[in-house]
């Protein structure tokens, strides 16, 4: 039921809020570009989500196992499969195994967020993924018997500790 777009007949995959002047912007992916939005290649994480629960394997109905749910919140995979929603935070344990691909599609095959991130965080995640590469390369660094090279990173590791404030 999604709503058409304001300027020509096709759904609408932008929906925007003019929170000044109170008006919803529905528009298509084509005239989004042409008003100047910035679009992901992706499609929304929560189409991709419940496409791709869709086509797990369905859970056994019917020979007595009931289908796993949440100990937290009860929601069931076969919810999620329908809403592409999970219940809560626990939910991404329980059903884990079930989510892998799932989020690896979204991810574009990465394991964690590759997503944009908020400017007020942005050098604090280059900081920590600039240490992060250091410490990778101090590990390679002492698996090939590299000592002193090791040290020098260490060093710099170190010379880095702390960071931009938060």
């Amino acid at each position: 039921m999604n709503p058409k777009c304001d300027r020509c007949d096709r759904p609408a995959e932008v929906h925007e809020i003019d929170v000044k002047k109170g008006v919803q912007i529905h528009l298509c992916r084509e005239c989004a570009i042409e008003a100047g939005f910035q679009l992901p290649d992706s499609p929304p994480v929560t189409k991709v989500l419940s496409d791709l629960a869709s086509m797990q394997v369905q859970i056994a109905t019917g020979s007595g196992q009931r289908a796993s749910s949440c100990s937290s919140c009860g929601t069931t995979f076969g919810r999620f499969r329908k809403t592409g929603l999970l219940g809560c935070p626990q939910c991404y344990e329980t059903f884990a195994k079930q989510l892998e691909p799932v989020i690896a599609r979204s991810q574009n095959g990465a394991g964690t967020h590759v997503g944009r991130r908020p400017d007020r965080d942005a050098d604090r995640a280059d900081h920590q993924a600039l240490r992060r590469s250091i410490l990778d390369e101090i590990e390679r660094a002492v698996a090939s018997e590299q000592y002193e090279r090791a040290a020098k990173l260490r060093d710099r590791l170190q010379s880095i500790a702390e960071g931009p404030a938060s």
